[in-house]
């Protein structure tokens, strides 16, 4: 499905996995990542048998480390302004069409852990480690932690992890709600796709419809969220796939939805 250097794609049924793939350097996200990744997303966004997005990192040690410090180090003031940076990426993946889930085995650390944050669902092996280190370095996190971390754990323990750089592993970022499911590493890929699979099994606009609305609505006050949620809702009324999941349901069938 294409060459990259930093990052692989690999499909598996109507799954797609995006493994980042810098092992040696516990698949640290350099520039050259990213941009591999917006041309995956890119990439995938266009094929229709692709159902699923989810994201790893090669080998058992690192879903994600972070940034690549060497590259940090040289930025100044202005860098932050440019197009393709972490932060507009991740943003990239916060509103992609498609379902995407954080697979983490290991370390998801700095722009690692803010890349967990950015997809739909996170799903952890008990040896995994998040964190927010970056006040260490004297910066803070700029890729959607300070935001993403405080509307999915809450403020308080947000600060407490940032302000402090405090790693969590599976079992606590699960009882904090940080990640949806936590399992042991031999299962981590079955609990992966078993998350996908059910996610697949649902109606294709109605998935790309309640994204919009939860991620969309929650910017805003709960009175336009509503509003945004009943114009979805008007759309998916009108569409075939009401009419087949609605049918399939009453005739005790599974149903064949097909995207319209």
């Amino acid at each position: 499905m294409g060459a990259y250097e930093n990052i692989e794609i690999n499909k598996k049924g109507r799954l797609a996995y995006i493994v980042i793939n810098r092992p040696e350097l516990r698949n640290a996200l350099n520039k050259e990542t990213l941009h591999e990744i917006v041309a995956a997303l890119d990439q995938l966004n266009e094929d229709d048998t692709v159902g699923c997005v989810i994201f790893t990192g090669k080998g058992e040690k690192s879903f994600a480390a972070g940034a690549d410090i060497s590259q940090l180090r040289q930025k100044t003031a202005l860098d932050v302004f440019k197009p393709g940076g972490m932060q507009e990426v991740y943003d990239r993946i916060e509103m992609y069409d498609k379902p995407t889930i954080a697979m983490v085995n290991g370390f998801a650390l700095g722009g690692g852990c803010e890349l967990a944050l950015a997809c739909d669902i996170r799903v952890a092996s008990v040896n995994a480690k998040f964190g927010l280190p970056e006040l260490n370095l004297s910066i803070i996190p700029g890729a959607g932690g300070t935001q993403r971390l405080a509307r999915v754990v809450g403020k308080g323990k947000a600060l407490d992890m940032i302000l402090t750089g405090k790693i969590v592993d599976g079992e606590e970022a699960y009882r904090i709600g940080l990640v949806a499911e936590v399992v042991s590493p031999e299962e981590l890929e079955a609990k992966t796709e078993e998350v996908a699979e059910k996610i697949l099994s649902k109606g294709p606009l109605a998935v790309k419809l309640a994204k919009l609305a939860v991620q969309t609505g929650f910017e805003t006050d709960q009175r336009t969220g509503l509003i945004i949620e009943k114009l979805a809702q008007a759309i998916l009324f009108s569409t075939e796939d009401k009419n087949e999941g609605t049918a399939a349901f009453l005739e005790k069938r599974k149903p064949e939805f097909a995207s319209k």
